[in-house]
């Protein structure tokens, strides 16, 4: 297929992305102490299991953070939660504006974060960014043993493509990694399914679903997992 009217798209800024219940702020210094307090709600240190970095000790988190945040790709951000703490950090990464190619990465989300609308959000607003910025494929990849980020990723309708064995040795474990992709064409139908399940309506007086995103999203999907 020839591409006629195709051009290399722009590269992201350092801007926020707002939504509706959360903030997407570019990493900075000044998050430092508000990430040290949300991630100290992990006490068994979970949710660094499939990460390549963490558990952090001491002022480890800060060298950490003083390095991730003057980098251009990944690109991170801090999550702003509604409430106004912060609860987390996730990442644009492996950012190419040649052939309009982006991914969601090092999703470092603390317990009060994890399986929010807040956190399904969060995702979006970087998706949402790809595409209205002209990219036209969005990835999301994890460890193959990472049941959680697995689901996650058909959840909020990406495509399951394939498992690349033996890709990388992450804490001198190896990592089988699986990737997962929506393209531009699938976006209107995507964004309509995340409109529909981040509307206030689509939750009840105790803040529960009434209709999951999994299911808004299913229909989407070019094809499922095997393993899920």
């Amino acid at each position: 297929m020839i591409l006629e009217a195709w051009r290399p798209v722009a590269l992201p800024e350092r801007v926020e992305l707002r939504g509706r219940y959360v903030t997407l702020e570019p990493l900075s210094a000044d998050h430092e102490d508000g990430l040290i307090a949300a991630f100290s709600e992990d006490i068994d240190g979970k949710m660094w299991d499939w990460l390549p970095t963490g558990p952090f000790a001491g002022t480890q988190y800060r060298a950490w953070l003083d390095a991730a945040r003057i980098t251009n790709d990944p690109l991170h951000f801090a999550v702003r939660m509604e409430d106004g703490r912060l609860g987390g950090t996730l990442s644009l990464m492996r950012i190419d504006p040649k052939n309009g190619v982006a991914e969601v990465g090092w999703v470092t989300f603390a317990p009060r974060l994890q399986r929010t609308r807040e956190a399904t959000e969060a995702v979006y607003l970087l998706i949402k960014w790809a595409f209205e910025a002209g990219y036209r494929r969005f990835e999301c990849k994890c460890n193959s043993r990472n049941l959680g980020s697995r689901r996650a990723a058909e959840r909020f309708g990406f495509s399951y493509e394939g498992i690349f064995r033996q890709a990388v040795v992450v804490k001198g474990r190896n990592r089988d990694t699986v990737w997962y992709a929506m393209i531009d064409g699938e976006w209107p139908q995507l964004r309509d399914a995340f409109e529909t399940w981040l509307d206030a309506e689509n939750f009840d007086a105790d803040g529960q679903q009434i209709k999951s995103l999994r299911e808004l999203t299913a229909p989407i999907l070019v094809s499922r997992d095997p393993a899920l």
